[in-house]
Parts: structure tokens; sequence; C-alpha cells
């Protein structure tokens, strides 16, 4: 393919750290844009890399959606946001719909008036919620958000697919299921990564729903399923939305654990009791990505139970103040 020059927004955050990499690695030109609220340590190894950019600035301000800005720019990827629901509960409804739904607004009007090819908006699965009827879900099956963050995620979904018909840019939609796995910036907020910290530094899990299903994939497998989506053609990203991962990521909470405790001794304990928060009991079907962007996610759970172990294990991360 084509050298491409892409414009990531929260290229500091755990995905956008890791796909910084993978763009330099198959020589496409990265600008960076973070406002650094998390630090920007993640981003220091391609600091004096000849393709790589960096500004430092929120997609709030006017500066960062200024279309000058994304002057050469062929593509966005738009990861910057107030991620979850702690932190969007954290922030408030009206500071989360300004960050995630209206921050979105205006990045992707500022590349349609500088003429960028196409803008890759990062989703959630979370929109789905909890599947009535315990069928896999797909592309078109009905939205249950549980929480604010998935609210503002389905807002912005729906505001990017109006404008895919009178706009330049091409907007595309990506609904990642639950991420797994180190990156530059490893999360600890995130259920694997998470249970096995906690196996690691406490030696005991407490586990609530444990026969709700999830979606998982590692976040190497997401940095390569953008780049199909940086690379597809126009007529297959246009206004589409895909739910990113894969069958093998289907997991209930029980069969996680039953992962976990080959590889890490830990007791667990289970509550049958709900909690408010971002309710998710889906499977979630891949056909669709599959079949049109021939994405297969290829690194398993299991494999990502290892890889974030030994990394704690070994002191390569610090188990204290690994949240974001």
């Amino acid at each position: 393919m084509d050298s491409k020059h892409v414009l990531i927004t929260g290229a500091a955050g755990y995905i956008g750290s890791m796909l910084t990499g993978v763009l330099l690695d198959r020589g496409d030109r990265v600008t960076a844009v973070d406002d650094l609220q998390f630090g920007g340590e993640s981003l220091l190894a391609y600091w004096r890399h000849p393709g790589f950019c960096f500004i430092k600035g929120n997609i709030t301000d006017a500066r960062v959606t200024n279309p000058q800005l994304l002057a050469g720019v062929d593509a966005v990827v738009h990861l910057a946001a107030i991620v979850g629901f702690p932190a969007c509960n954290a922030a408030g409804r009206e500071h989360s719909w300004s960050v995630n739904v209206d921050g979105t607004r205006r990045v992707f009007e500022a590349a349609d008036e500088a003429g960028v090819e196409r803008f890759i908006f990062a989703s959630t699965y979370s929109n789905y919620g909890v599947a009535e009827d315990g069928k896999p879900v797909t592309e078109e099956s009905p939205l249950y958000p549980q929480s604010l963050y998935a609210e503002t995620k389905i807002a912005s979904e729906e505001y990017l697919i109006a404008r895919a018909q009178d706009s330049h840019c091409a907007p595309l939609v990506f609904r990642f299921a639950t991420l797994f796995g180190v990156s530059p910036r490893t999360r600890f907020d995130l259920i694997i990564n998470q249970f096995v910290l906690e196996a690691l530094t406490k030696k005991e899990l407490m586990v609530y729903e444990r026969g709700y299903s999830r979606s998982f994939v590692h976040v190497r497998d997401v940095a390569s399923g953008v780049c199909l989506g940086l690379d597809a053609k126009l007529n297959r990203v246009r206004g589409a939305v895909y739910n990113l991962g894969g069958d093998s990521g289907n997991y209930t909470k029980d069969e996680i654990i039953a992962l976990l405790q080959k590889h890490v001794d830990v007791r667990v304990t289970y509550k049958d009791i709900s909690f408010e928060g971002d309710m998710r009991n889906v499977t979630v079907s891949f056909a669709k990505i599959r079949e049109a962007l021939g994405f297969e996610p290829l690194v398993t759970v299991e494999e990502g139970v290892v890889e974030v172990r030994d990394v704690i294990q070994q002191g390569v991360i610090k188990a204290s103040g690994t949240t974001r």
C-alpha cells in the first residue's frame, strides 16, 4: 500500500501508542495529538522517528480542530475520549458529552473541511448492553446502552453515519470488543488485565456476574484492524459499522477465570449480585468484518493472560500506578 499520513487523536493512550508504532513500522507518517493527561512516556520511543510528529492539545481546543492542522493528512483515527463508564460518571454528563460527542463532531468537521479522505472512529460493543434473546449481536442489532459512556458513543456514531453521504471525508465506525494485553501505555482497568494484576498482587479475586458473556480482543489486533480500515476501498468503509474482534474472543467470566487459574495461583470468590455500571452480557458476531475486510485476530486470550503475567512478574511494568 502507498504510505499515508495519519493523524491520531489520543495517541499517547492504550491503543494510540500501539497504533503509532505499527503505522510507523509499515512506513506511514503519524501526527500524534494528545493532551498528555496521563503522561507521554508511551510515545518516547518514536520521538526521533522521521515520520513522527507530536502536537500537544485537547480536542476541545479550537487550535486542535483547526482544518489547517489537518492539511495534507490522509486519514484521522479518532481515539481521544473520556473512556469508560467510571470516568464518564466522574466527569459528569455535560463534560462527557462535550468531549465525546461534540469533540468528535468538531474533529470530523475539521477533517472534512481539510479534505481528509477517511475518519476512523473508536466506538464500543458496550453499545449493545445486555442482549435480550441471547443470540450473537450483529451490527444491525438493537442498541441498549447501560451507561453514559455508551450513550456518548452511540450519539457520535449517529452523527457520523448521518454525515456519510454528504461529506468528502468517509467515516468508519469500529465497535471494539473489550481490549486486553500489553501496549506502551498498558491499562489495568480492563477486565483481563485487571484480573491478572489482582491475582498477582492480592492472590485473590472477587468476581461478580460470573456467567455473563463478554468479547475480548488484543490491543495489537485492534491496531491491525484499524490498519485494514485505513487501507480498504472507500466503498467498504464509508458510513460502515464493524464489530472489531473475533469469535475466539467470546468468553464468559467463568471461562476467563479458568484460563487465569492455569497460569496464576489465585483464590476466587463469587458474588452473584449486580451493580450499577456498564452492564454487558452479549456474544458478539464478527462475521461482517471477517468477510468485508478479512480481519481475524491473531493473539488469543490465553496468550494475553500470560503476556500480562510475565511483564508484571518480571518487573517490566510496576504493579502500582498503572491504571491508564
